[in-house]
C-alpha cells in the first residue's frame, strides 16, 4: 500500500480481521488505554494490557490485564510473550515528581524497546506528545520543527522519542505519534476544574482575550490513528505524526462551549494575561495550584499543529471538533461526577487537588 492508495474504513476492519494482531497496551488503565481498549475490542483485536495500577473496568472479562511496572525488566519480558504489536501509553502525567516522570518515561520506554527488540514485535507505537514542541513562535507546529519541552515531562517525551529513533534503525516498526490534549469517556485531570465551575454556573476565566486558537483532539480520533498505524504498511506508519483537530475554535469559545452546555448563562471572563500567569508561576511555585508550566505559559497563546502529514499518509482527518469533544466530556462528566467526589489524584482519570483554585471560583 502507498500513501495514495484509497483507505477506507472497510478496508482497515478487513485487515485488523486478517492480522488478528496479539497487541499489548502499556497504560492500560489509564484514560486513553481504557479507551483504547474499547476501540480495539470493537475491532476484533487480541488486547493484554500492563499497568501499574489495576484494570478495574468490565472489559476485564474480555482482556488479558496484567499489573506491573515498564520499569521492571521482567514483568516486561513476561507480558511480551506472543505480542506482535505494542501500543506504548503509559507515562507519569506531570504533576508527578520530575524523577518518577523522568524513569517512567525514559527508562521504561527503553525497557519495552528492548524487550520488544527480543520478543521480535513487529511494531512500538508510542504515544508522544506535542508537549515536546515547548513554546513555539510559530503555527502551525510541523513535525520537523525543533523540539524543546517544558519542564520534565515535555523533556522526557523528547528523550523516549530519540530512543524509538534507534530502535528504528534496529529495523522495528516504530510510528510516533504526537497528539494536542485529548479528551473524552474518563477524561478528569485539570478539565473537572472547568466542568465544576460550569456546573455549579459559574463563570470561567480565560487568560488574554481568549481569542488565541487553541487545538484540542477527541480521545475517539486518537484511537482511530493509532489503529491506523497497527494495520497499515509499515512503509506509510513509520513515521512520526501529529494528531489533533481540524474544527478547534479560539481558547474563549472552546470555555464557552463548556459552559453554555451546562446552561446557566454563565459567561467566560477574560484576566489580563501577564499578571495572571505570573500569579500561577508563583502558587505552582508554592504547591498551591495543579496548573503546570506548559498549561498556564500556552493558555493565552496559538497552539496548532499541522496534520498536513497525517491527512496525506494515514488518509485519515479527525472527524471530531473542539467543541463536540468538550460537549461529549462535560456529558460524561455530569453523568459520573457522584463517582468521584471527594477523591484526588494525579492521573487524567481523577481531580486534581485545586489548591488556591478550589476557593478562586468563589470569586467566579
Amino acid at each position: 500500500m502507498t500513501p495514495e492508495d484509497d483507505i477506507t474504513p472497510a478496508s482497515l476492519d478487513a485487515a485488523g480481521d486478517r492480522s488478528q494482531p496479539t497487541c499489548l497496551i502499556t497504560g492500560g488503565s489509564g484514560f486513553l488505554g481504557i479507551n483504547l481498549v474499547r476501540y480495539l475490542l470493537q475491532h476484533g483485536m487480541s488486547l493484554r494490557t500492563l499497568d501499574i495500577a489495576p484494570f478495574d473496568y468490565p472489559e476485564q472479562v474480555r482482556i488479558d490485564a496484567w499489573q506491573g511496572d515498564i520499569r521492571d525488566g521482567a514483568a516486561v519480558d513476561q507480558a511480551l510473550e506472543g505480542v506482535t504489536t505494542v501500543v506504548h501509553c503509559a507515562a507519569a502525567l506531570p504533576l508527578a515528581p520530575a524523577a518518577e516522570i523522568m524513569s517512567t518515561g525514559v527508562d521504561g520506554t527503553r525497557t519495552l524497546l528492548e524487550a520488544s527488540l527480543r520478543h521480535g514485535v513487529r511494531r512500538f507505537i508510542f504515544t508522544s506528545s506535542t508537549a515536546v514542541y515547548g513554546i513555539p513562535e510559530h503555527h502551525p507546529i510541523r513535525e520537523d520543527d525543533a523540539l524543546r519541552g517544558v519542564g520534565p515531562y515535555g523533556n522526557s517525551k523528547i528523550q523516549a522519542e530519540q530512543l524509538c529513533a534507534e530502535f528504528r534503525r534496529h529495523g522495528v516498526c516504530v510510528p510516533v505519534l504526537r497528539p494536542k490534549t485529548f479528551i473524552g469517556p474518563e477524561r478528569l485531570g485539570v478539565f473537572e476544574i472547568l466542568y465544576e465551575w460550569a456546573f455549579e454556573g459559574r463563570r470561567f476565566p480565560v487568560l488574554g482575550r481568549g481569542d488565541n486558537a487553541y487545538q484540542l483532539l477527541d480521545v475517539a480520533d486518537l484511537c482511530e490513528v493509532i489503529h491506523r498505524c497497527m494495520v497499515l504498511d509499515e512503509a506509510v506508519v513509520n513515521d512520526v505524526f501529529n494528531v489533533g483537530a481540524l474544527d478547534i475554535g479560539t481558547m474563549k469559545e472552546n470555555v464557552q462551549a463548556v459552559l453554555d452546555r451546562a446552561g446557566h448563562g454563565s459567561k467566560a471572563v477574560c484576566l489580563p494575561a501577564a499578571p495572571a500567569v505570573l500569579a500561577l508561576r508563583v502558587l505552582h511555585a508554592l504547591k498551591l495550584s495543579p496548573l503546570y508550566e506548559w498549561i498556564y505559559r500556552t493558555a493565552d497563546r496559538d497552539s496548532v499543529v499541522s496534520i498536513d502529514r497525517l491527512q496525506s499518509r494515514l488518509g485519515y482527518t479527525p472527524t471530531r471538533s473542539n467543541r463536540s469533544a468538550l460537549e461529549a466530556n462535560y456529558d460524561w462528566y455530569v453523568q459520573h461526577r457522584h463517582e468521584f467526589q471527594g477523591h484526588v489524584g494525579i492521573s487524567h482519570r481523577t481531580p486534581w487537588r485545586k489548591g488556591v483554585l478550589g476557593w478562586a471560583k468563589w470569586c467566579f
